[in-house]
């Protein structure tokens, strides 16, 4: 070896232009949704809900590039929607999660993350009752008929968590 490769440093390989770009395919099709969410947040009470008629259906958009997800809940009344859009970024090799209420007709902030060995997490900021905070979602559990995920929010930068919603996903169909 030439001395002044012996020094060089090694080469890494950088990703496949793709990486990560068909993290979310799993999610295509129909599920129902099990859910378990906490009533009052980062408030010191642990009184948790479990609605039930959650349906969450997915597309994809943009060849793959980015899915589109609608739920749909009978209850409470009024019936309520919201969508979530997935946006793939090629560039980094990050995705970026944007959830869209028909409640108020708004677009929260983006969760940030990457999947790894099979699990997503995604970090973002909010506020909640006037207060910025952290908030942190996790993909795991992925099987080809089930998903689970688990959304945390931090009053304190991402020191300490608490977990608020828990949804476990069954699929319906393709």
């Amino acid at each position: 070896m030439p001395p002044a490769a012996a020094h060089a440093p090694a080469r890494v390989a950088a990703p496949a232009p793709d990486a990560g770009q068909h993290d979310f395919d799993f999610e295509w099709g129909r599920w129902t949704i099990d859910v378990r969410r906490l009533v009052h947040p980062l408030s010191g009470t642990h009184t948790w809900l479990h609605p039930t008629g959650f349906i969450h259906i997915v597309r994809p958009v943009w060849d793959g590039r980015a899915s589109l997800a609608e739920l749909e809940l009978d209850h409470p009344t009024p019936h309520f929607l919201g969508s979530l859009l997935h946006l793939y970024d090629p560039r980094t090799h990050l995705w970026k999660i944007y959830w869209a209420s028909s409640k108020d007709g708004s677009v929260d902030p983006p969760l940030i993350g990457r999947f790894t060995n099979g699990r997503g997490e995604f970090h973002g900021h909010d506020t909640l009752n006037g207060k910025p905070i952290a908030v942190r979602l996790i993909y795991s559990a992925i099987t080809p008929t089930s998903f689970r995920t688990e959304q945390a929010f931090s009053a304190n930068g991402g020191k300490t968590w608490e977990t608020n919603l828990i949804q476990t996903f069954t699929r319906l169909s393709r």
